[in-house]
């Protein structure tokens, strides 16, 4: 067999990329087809339903739920501020009166005859959608939001987290194979999407954090510094909604581990642009990769062989898998027969030539394309 499909890491500084901006419920689209839009230009508006605050009025005045209706101050469906009064018993001889309030500002929706629980709308959740890149509206989906179209560079990394972020891109270095250092950080940094070399200690990320750099891109990362920084262990959950204050792209993988050659080249040829960088990640179904994209004047788009998927010798792969993680080889030989790995189980295999001249077999689940030669 001379090919096979596998997913890759787009690395390349003539793409095409093209971003979904939509809302979760419907609401207002705020730009046209056509129209030419910023990361932070926001394109859809909409109002989440505040929250529901309940309040048993019945218990608080001392009255059988059915009497409550009679001694409501506010009809339902009335906007209340915080603290107004609500229902008033008519107490003893017109004395010692009991009065109700509203524990939160918003609308008094309703009030049951059954339980005497009385229902609280809050104020409505603003929700706001940005463009997040640079680039033309393509599309516009009626009160949901709309697709930006762009092209440019485009870099993915192995896995990330944080939210989406923009910012002028800003080079810590020359060197992609040197590790960033707390000491390399610099006043000019802060606000900026910053690229590092091999690797950012613990000390480094939250000097990051302090210095406040929105974004970082860098080849590796620990494990045990990240589990530290965030307080948890991530796990095989979605990323993306981190707020530690510092999005993060780790492009080559877990350990000390040089940035590839190319991705540095890319983002160090754009430096002082504006960048838009998403942390999100999912490696399972549904692959989701965390990115920095750098809108710019692109008239021939680069197809590559990771926009194809298609793997085939001389292809260059990175293993996601230990004890090679991370290494960088080119596809030696695809066999077509599926081969029984020490687990019983029949898959098929690949054998990877890296760097050093090791030859390496493994599942082909273990290898993803990357834009690279070597």
């Amino acid at each position: 067999m001379g090919h096979a499909y596998t997913p890759g890491l787009k690395v390349s500084d003539a793409a095409d990329f093209v971003r979904s901006r939509i809302l979760p419920i419907p609401g207002e689209v705020l730009v046209k087809q056509g129209d030419e839009v910023g990361p932070e230009t926001v394109v859809a508006r909409a109002l989440l339903p505040g929250n529901v605050v309940t309040s048993n009025i019945a218990r608080q005045l001392g009255v059988a739920a059915a009497d409550i209706k009679d001694l409501l101050l506010v009809e339902e469906g009335s906007e209340v501020d915080k603290g107004q009064a609500i229902a008033r018993s008519k107490g003893i001889f017109g004395l010692m009166k009991q009065t109700a309030e509203a524990p939160t500002a918003g609308v008094f929706e309703s009030v049951s005859k059954v339980s005497g629980q009385a229902i609280f709308r809050e104020e409505p959740i603003p929700v706001e959608v940005k463009a997040y890149v640079g680039g033309i509206v393509s599309e516009v989906e009626d009160t949901f939001g709309v697709h930006v179209d762009s092209r440019g560079t485009m870099v993915q990394g192995i896995f990330g987290i944080g939210p989406e972020v923009s910012g002028p891109i800003a080079m810590a270095g020359d060197d992609p194979t040197s590790p960033l250092l707390a000491t390399d950080l610099k006043e000019s940094h802060r606000g900026a999407i910053l690229v590092g070399g091999s690797f950012a200690p613990l000390d480094t990320l939250r000097a990051c954090i302090q210095q406040g750099v929105k974004a970082l891109v860098i080849g590796g990362i620990d494990a045990a510094d990240l589990k530290e920084l965030l307080g948890y262990d991530l796990g095989v959950a979605i990323t993306g909604n981190e707020t530690v204050g510092l999005t993060l792209v780790v492009t080559e993988g877990f350990g000390q581990l040089a940035m590839s050659a190319k991705t540095h080249r890319l983002l160090a040829d754009k430096a002082g642009q504006t960048a838009s960088v998403s942390g999100a990640t999912q490696i399972r179904a549904g692959v989701m990769r965390p990115e920095v994209l750098v809108p710019s004047e692109i008239h021939q788009i680069e197809e590559t062989e990771v926009d194809a998927g298609l793997m085939h010798i001389n292809s260059t792969v990175r293993i996601i898998r230990d004890p090679h993680f991370g290494a960088l080889g080119r596809v030696a030989d695809l066999p077509a027969e599926p081969h029984k790995l020490d687990t019983e189980a029949a898959v098929r295999i690949l054998t990877v030539t890296l760097k050093d001249g090791e030859h390496v077999t493994l599942p082909r689940a273990n290898v993803e394309l990357v834009d690279e030669r070597i």
